[in-house]
């Protein structure tokens, strides 16, 4: 089935640069040059990711992010000249999945896009086999169980490093801020600070790493927040 990609920004040269490279890779593209538009079309047609400029016209991408946060888990590139930490900080922490600067390579682009849409297809197949053993590079996650291995060694975990590793693995490749992670675990149940989790994946990282290997399999994005890394 081809994938259908929404493309926002109010630059038309941008558009058709894009929309070409796109539909070279063999896209079903549609574009929006505002943010109001790009609500309206993402209501009517159902989209397996959307490219998304933030200095929109008539509605700005953050809110455009949050609306489409609202109701949908669609992936959500953010292509835009803000390179500052904290506009990239503040767009993870609204669920975007991946966030490229202007300017930018069109075969980059479609690359991640690819990229993007290889793991939500991942997370479609983790979610569907939810009662299944997870095995991965020798990791191996019984969630019924609460069991892990790591080349058949077991790895002892708390409760907490279980459910960061779980919810993790169920998105790989896909950043988290220490704010999402501490609210996907705790819920409204914890009244503290982001560090609980930085000490938690300090833990777990080193739990669940082999000693004769430089390679971890959840890595830190300086500034922004970490992942579990899926490897072909």
């Amino acid at each position: 089935m081809v994938s259908k990609i929404l493309v926002v920004d109010d630059e038309p040269k941008i558009l058709r640069i894009i929309e070409h490279c796109l539909s070279r890779e063999g896209y079903e593209v549609a574009t929006a040059t505002d943010g109001q538009q790009a609500l309206e079309q993402f209501q009517r047609q159902d989209y397996d990711l959307v490219v998304l400029d933030l200095a929109l016209p008539k509605v700005d991408g953050f809110q455009v992010c949050r609306t489409i946060r609202e109701t949908s888990s669609v992936p959500i590139i953010i292509l835009s000249v803000r390179n500052q930490e904290l506009d990239k900080i503040l767009g993870f922490n609204l669920g975007v999945d991946d966030y490229l600067t202007k300017p930018f390579s069109p075969v980059e682009l479609c690359l991640r896009v690819k990229a993007v849409l290889r793991r939500t297809k991942v997370e479609r197949k983790v979610l569907n086999n939810e009662g299944s053993v997870y095995c991965h590079n020798g990791l191996s996650i019984n969630p019924s169980s609460r069991e892990v291995l790591l080349d058949d060694r077991s790895i002892e975990l708390t409760a907490k490093e279980f459910d960061i590793l779980w919810f993790m693995v169920k998105h790989p490749n896909k950043v988290f801020t220490r704010k999402q992670l501490l609210y996907q675990i705790w819920q409204n149940d914890y009244i503290g600070n982001e560090d609980t989790v930085t000490v938690l994946i300090s833990r777990l990282r080193e739990k669940i790493k082999r000693e004769d290997s430089q390679v971890s399999f959840i890595q830190t994005l300086r500034g922004v927040g970490y992942k579990f890394a899926m490897y072909e």
